[in-house]
C-alpha cells in the first residue's frame, strides 16, 4: 500500500472494508494532526512505538507503545509527538457507517487546514 504523506508525517491504509479501515499512522517528532472530530465513525488508536499526548474532549493523557485510546463518534480529539527525535506510530481502526477523508471536521489546525 501507499503512504499518504500529511505536514504531520504519513498514514499508510492497511484495510478498507465495507465495516471499518485500519490504517498505520506515523506522527514526525514535536507534530500533531489537526484537532478534529468525526460524524460517522469511531476510533480505536493503539500505539505502537514512541509517546505522545492524546487530547479528547479537551482532557489530555500521556500514551505510549502498548497503549490503546477509544475515540467515539463526534468526539473532538488529537494526538502529538512529545518526543523531539523519535516517530510515534499507532494503528488507527475506524469503524462505523463511513470512512472518507471528507467526514474530517477540523477544529484547530496548525497548517492552516482548519
Amino acid at each position: 500500500m501507499e503512504c499518504e504523506k500529511r505536514p504531520w508525517g504519513t498514514y499508510e491504509v492497511l484495510l478498507d472494508a465495507e465495516d471499518c479501515k485500519i490504517k498505520r499512522i506515523t506522527i514526525k517528532p514535536g507534530q500533531k494532526p489537526s484537532y478534529q472530530y468525526h460524524h460517522k465513525r469511531n476510533e480505536h488508536w493503539v500505539v505502537i512505538s514512541g509517546m505522545g499526548e492524546t487530547k479528547i474532549n479537551d482532557v489530555t493523557s500521556d500514551v505510549s507503545a502498548g497503549i490503546s485510546v477509544f475515540i467515539p463518534a463526534l468526539s473532538k480529539h488529537t494526538i502529538r509527538n512529545t518526543n523531539e527525535t523519535e516517530n510515534l506510530v499507532f494503528i488507527e481502526i475506524q469503524t462505523g457507517k463511513y470512512f472518507g477523508e471528507d467526514d474530517i471536521v477540523r477544529l484547530e489546525d496548525d497548517y492552516g487546514r482548519a
